[in-house]
């Protein structure tokens, strides 16, 4: 007699298939960070389940930190690291601009990993969203449209994305967002024709597959954003002379353009 190899079937409620459904469509990468879920009504008609199962669903999501609900009743896809980022950092910066700095320097990190690994990976669609992203600010520029806040995200998200790493992508969303959050009222002192010359170049480096030289480009990039930032802070405490900060871009930038750092 052959020995028992088969398993019990375990039946799943609706809501436990509709939650593992939506699961995978975040692991896969297909539903991002900041994604916004159709109404409940329309999701209903989408899986063919009853609504009492789809809140049921959702609800579980929502616990277990998958989606969270906005004021404007709203569904939208959680970055999975933002309760074990955000809330403490968020925190900690809110009343302290130094750390906001700190906070930058852990960005630059984390974008520079991700310029040099999208130059590596980056698939023709990635490029057409990088591509588009640019098109798209320079048309608002030529209508006078500041492209700052929402053109900007979308390019370091995409670039994010073209690494295909998805964990790294839920990472470089919650650290956007606190620092978008805590200095995006000194975004007055950048110039969006500087963003935009920057950018278009950083679009060029992954194009042509120059890993070292796509890294490089976006800590240039994200050095001229933070001088800004340090400008405006300075100017608001209404200090006339720019205090030095020990730690130099230039080690910095020296230490994450060595190719040895990063192979």
């Amino acid at each position: 007699m052959v020995s028992p190899i088969f398993k019990p079937i375990k039946q799943e409620k609706v809501s436990q298939k509709i939650a593992n459904q939506i699961k995978a469509l975040i692991r896969e990468g297909k539903l991002r960070p900041s994604d916004v879920l159709p109404p409940e009504r329309e999701l209903v008609g989408l899986f063919n389940v009853s609504r009492p199962s789809l809140r049921e669903a959702l609800n579980s999501l929502v616990g277990m930190g998958f989606l969270e609900r906005t004021q404007a009743n709203r569904t939208i896809v959680k970055s999975l690291a933002s309760g074990i980022i955000h809330e403490p950092i968020d925190h900690l910066i809110r009343d302290d601009i130094n750390a906001a700095f700190e906070l930058i320097e852990v960005r630059k990190a984390i974008e520079t990993w991700n310029a040099y690994y999208a130059a590596k990976r980056a698939t023709p669609g990635d490029i057409a969203r990088l591509e588009e992203n640019i098109e798209s600010m320079k048309k608002k520029m030529g209508e006078g449209v500041s492209t700052i806040e929402n053109d900007d995200a979308d390019f370091h998200f995409a670039i994010s994305e073209a690494t295909h790493n998805k964990i790294q992508t839920h990472i470089m969303f919650t650290i956007y967002d606190l620092v978008k959050r805590t200095i995006e009222k000194y975004y007055e002192k950048i110039d969006d024709n500087d963003i935009f010359d920057q950018h278009v170049k950083i679009v060029q480096a992954i194009k042509e597959k120059d890993s070292r030289l796509a890294r490089v480009r976006i800590l240039e990039h994200l050095n001229y954003v933070e001088s800004r930032i340090r400008e405006a802070v300075e100017s608001n405490k209404g200090s006339g002379e720019k205090k030095e900060d020990p730690r130099e871009t230039t080690t910095v930038f020296e230490l994450i353009g060595n190719d040895k750092i990063s192979r």
